[in-house]
């Protein structure tokens, strides 16, 4: 039985080296090869995965993590169709989340690079954007979010966090989903004492704990 190991090198190699034409070369030459369309979709995640931690580490930019991920989004156009007529079986997402910069905070590259992570990871993504009011991140949860994703740049804003959790307490939500929380002045210590779930430095390692979360 093909292992496929040179197809996924070229999948992941394409999606690292973040061109939209090459990205969609390494998947219909992966297509033609009998690759089935999940584990074509989990190498380019794979792939997207190292493009997050090369973006963290300086060695590639903004625009070539948004192309990435533009050639990752062209392909699945093609894949989700290939799910499709398997039956449906592998089109199970992983989980719904819900990410959002919050309330009187507008910086958010750094949670739209965490969303499109998510999604390369297999789940469905609700990004709501920048100064999100709290009372919207409470109402995707009700709507069935099982992770709710709330990032600030700004210490005046990051107490935002602790509101949204009480209110999903209040509102009798908390349990139902996990609480993932980030942005510059963040730390594992304020995730602590605001009760929330998971904190991530980088939108890699939030992506890694959300996924190890979701595999317990």
């Amino acid at each position: 039985m093909a292992d496929f190991e040179n197809e996924k090198k070229a999948l992941h190699d394409a999606m690292v080296a973040y061109k939209v034409p090459g990205i969609l070369d390494a998947v219909e030459k992966a297509r033609a090869a009998g690759m089935n369309a999940n584990d074509i979709i989990n190498a380019m995640g794979d792939g997207m995965t190292d493009v997050g931690v090369l973006f963290e580490r300086g060695k590639l930019f903004l625009p070539h993590v948004l192309s990435a991920a533009a050639g990752m989004t062209k392909a699945m156009e093609t894949l989700n169709k290939d799910l499709e007529a398997q039956g449906g079986v592998e089109t199970k997402k992983k989980g719904v989340a819900v990410m959002g910069t919050v309330e009187g905070d507008v910086h958010d590259i750094g949670k739209s690079i965490c969303s499109t992570m998510l999604q390369c990871a297999g789940f469905e993504v609700h990004d709501l954007g920048r100064d999100v009011p709290k009372q919207k991140f409470v109402d995707e949860v009700a709507a069935g979010a099982g992770y709710c994703g709330m990032s600030a740049l700004m210490t005046t804003t990051m107490t935002v966090m602790k509101d949204v959790i009480g209110m999903l307490k209040d509102a009798g939500l908390r349990d139902k989903t996990i609480v993932m929380v980030g942005g510059a002045p963040v730390t594992q210590a304020y995730c602590d004492k605001i009760g929330a779930d998971i904190y991530g430095e980088s939108a890699s390692e939030t992506t890694e704990k959300v996924k190890a979360a979701t595999e317990v």
